[in-house]
């Protein structure tokens, strides 16, 4: 029985609205729009795990970039921690609070995952997980990260974020999920796309075809295959050969790190949805990484009542109301999607849209957001849309030093 009905039973909390409540969370493996079964499955185990101590993380803004990364890191190696544990975030160095400083967390972890992390593992300046290109990553081939548990700290930071509600892992290849789900490799369809090493692509890839191939390709692929223990090419065997390449290349190598990050998702509730409902995995893990549309993000938007009201001060008339929440209309239009991606997580926290966006024109010097409240606030003195946007420009692309030092 969930702890979170046993304490109702225990203190005679509950009531019908309650039970009703609890038990409608229950019924997430039988809905059938998945996108509504992900979002129902992790408000029941945050439910489940709701009365117990919440986990802190703390990160300085003061921070260089690679102790930044490795507060985030030490978190997520944690042993034996209940991920669904309620979650208090603290910005050290900023005054902000509350769901938008999750927020922010959990959009720097995913970043963090598809751009790497800024601390030298390897005489690397900069550390990637994955590697290859968007729609084909696949896990690096680095045995350090496997030592140091790196696709573990993956599992839960993906799990995690699930669980609130975060950013997605979009970008990894097709053979890698059907492999961490439990697909066998030698079913996983795999392209050369796939292939990260582009060395190693190039080797193989005159296989593929039935031109002859030339002494230094044959010389090539011979040098390949015998450190993979693999016979020499044939004219019988090239097909089949160039298939046994390119599975090791992609899926072979990489086996203990698929085996690592499945170990970390199963510490998280993300591992009950995708046995339970495999339908949801291509949401949890989107081949390509959903970009926002401006028409979408204006209809989200509730923008400032343009009657004159009772507010008879003349810099927030009718008029000037009109002229900001216009300049802010046509940001949005012409905005690139790197653009709308930062305007969202200056706005919210994240770059997840949510169901209604506010805006708010005020005096002040620069534009604020209350990322809690999916609040953005705009001064009002402005006069024309070029000061308008390059100042806007500067501050949503001030994301990563937090919110109260806007």
């Amino acid at each position: 029985m969930p702890k979170l009905f046993k304490y109702c039973v225990k203190f005679k909390l509950f009531s019908v609205t309650t039970l009703t409540y609890f038990f409608s969370l229950l019924d997430w493996y039988t809905i059938c729009d998945a996108s509504k079964a992900i979002s129902r499955c992790a408000d029941h185990f945050l439910q489940i795990h709701a009365m117990e101590n919440p986990l802190l993380l703390k990160m300085d803004l003061r921070d260089s970039p690679a102790e930044k990364d490795m507060a985030l890191i030490s978190f997520y190696k944690r042993p034996n921690v209940q991920w669904a544990c309620p979650l208090n975030c603290r910005l050290e160095g900023d005054v902000a609070v509350g769901l938008g400083v999750n927020r922010f967390f959990f959009s720097t972890v995913l970043e963090k995952l598809k751009s790497g992390f800024s601390i030298n593992f390897g005489n690397y300046i900069v550390t990637r997980l994955f590697e290859g290109e968007p729609g084909h990553w696949v896990p690096s081939a680095s045995h350090f990260l496997v030592e140091s548990d790196m696709f573990l700290v993956a599992g839960r930071m993906i799990g995690h974020a699930f669980l609130h509600g975060g950013p997605r892992l979009s970008g990894l290849s097709p053979a890698v999920i059907h492999v961490l789900f439990g697909g066998s490799p030698e079913t996983a369809t795999v392209t050369l796309e796939d292939c990260p090493d582009l060395d190693i692509r190039e080797t193989i890839s005159p296989l593929e075809g039935e031109s002859r191939l030339s002494d230094t390709q044959m010389e090539r692929v011979q040098s390949l295959a015998y450190s993979w223990d693999l016979p020499c090419p044939t004219e019988n065997n090239r097909k089949w050969l160039f298939e046994k390449l390119l599975l090791h290349a992609v899926l072979g190598r990489v086996a203990r790190q698929i085996k690592q990050l499945r170990r970390g998702l199963k510490e998280t509730p993300i591992w009950s949805l995708v046995t339970r409902r495999p339908d949801a995995v291509p949401l949890l893990f989107p081949r390509e990484e959903a970009f926002l549309c401006p028409e979408v993000v204006l209809q989200h938007i509730t923008w400032p009542e343009t009657d004159d009201g009772s507010d008879e001060d003349d810099d927030c008339s009718k008029e000037t109301r009109c002229r900001i929440s216009g300049y802010l209309k046509q940001f949005i239009a012409n905005a690139t999607p790197p653009e709308l991606k930062e305007m969202m997580k200056f706005w919210t926290g994240w770059e997840n849209l949510p169901s209604s966006l506010s805006v708010d024109i005020v005096h002040g010097k620069y534009p604020t957001a209350a990322t809690c409240y999916e609040m953005l606030r705009i001064p009002c003195h402005y006069r024309s849309y070029k000061s308008f946007s390059d100042e806007f420009l500067a501050c949503i692309s001030s994301t990563q030093t937090g919110f109260g030092l806007l």
